[in-house]
C-alpha cells in the first residue's frame, strides 16, 4: 500500500512549502512593517496578515514532521521497554494523537464552515477574511490524523525490534 502514502507525502510537502513562502511574507511584512512605523507610516494589516499566515506554518508541517518521524518524543522510558510494551506505548500514543486531532479537525471543520458563513475577518485596518486560516487548519490536522492512522496500522504490521529507537537521530544519555 504505497499510493496512500506518497500521495500524501507529496500533499504534506505542499503545505511545507507553502508555509515556508508564508513565513517568508510574514517576515518581510514584520520587518517592512517596523522600518515604516520608525517614519511614522506603518504597513496596514501587517500584523494581520502574520496571525493568519501562523495558523499555516504549524499545521501545515504537522503531517510532514510525523511523516519524518520528527517530532519531539521522550524516550527515556520507552528504550528500557520490551518489544511488547514498545508496540503498545506506540499503539497508546498514535492512538491518543489521532483523538486528540481528530477532534481538532472536527471542531476546526465547524468553525471554518461558521466563519465561512458569516465571512468571518480581522478587526484592523485592512479586513483580512479568517476563514483560509480555519481551512488550512483543517487540512494541516487532517492530513497529520491520516498519517496517525497509517503509522498505527504500520506499527501494528511491523513492530519494532528490541532496541529501536523513535527516531533516526535519537539521542540517548
Amino acid at each position: 500500500m504505497r499510493f496512500p502514502p506518497r500521495v500524501l507525502e507529496k500533499l504534506a510537502w505542499v503545505m511545507v512549502v507553502i508555509g515556508g513562502i508564508g513565513l517568508f511574507l510574514s517576515m518581510f511584512a514584520g520587518i517592512a512593517d517596523i522600518i515604516t512605523t520608525s517614519f511614522g507610516q506603518p504597513i496596514p494589516g501587517a500584523y494581520e496578515l502574520t496571525e493568519s499566515v501562523m495558523v499555516l506554518v504549524v499545521f501545515g508541517g504537522l503531517a510532514y514532521a510525523q511523516i519524518h518521524k520528527k517530532h519531539i518524543r521522550v524516550e527515556l522510558v520507552y528504550m528500557h521497554l520490551g518489544k511488547k510494551a514498545k508496540v503498545c506505548a506506540n499503539f497508546l500514543a498514535d492512538l491518543a494523537a489521532i483523538a486528540f486531532f481528530g477532534m481538532i479537525v472536527w471542531q476546526g471543520w465547524l468553525e471554518a464552515l461558521y466563519s465561512w458563513e458569516i465571512r468571518e475577518a480581522t478587526n484592523g485596518a485592512v479586513r483580512l477574511p479568517l476563514y483560509p486560516a480555519r481551512f488550512v487548519l483543517v487540512l494541516g490536522a487532517a492530513l497529520l490524523v491520516v498519517q496517525l492512522v497509517l503509522d498505527l496500522v504500520n506499527n501494528l504490521k511491523n513492530p519494532p525490534a528490541e532496541d529501536a529507537p523513535l527516531q533516526d537521530d535519537t539521542v540517548t544519555l
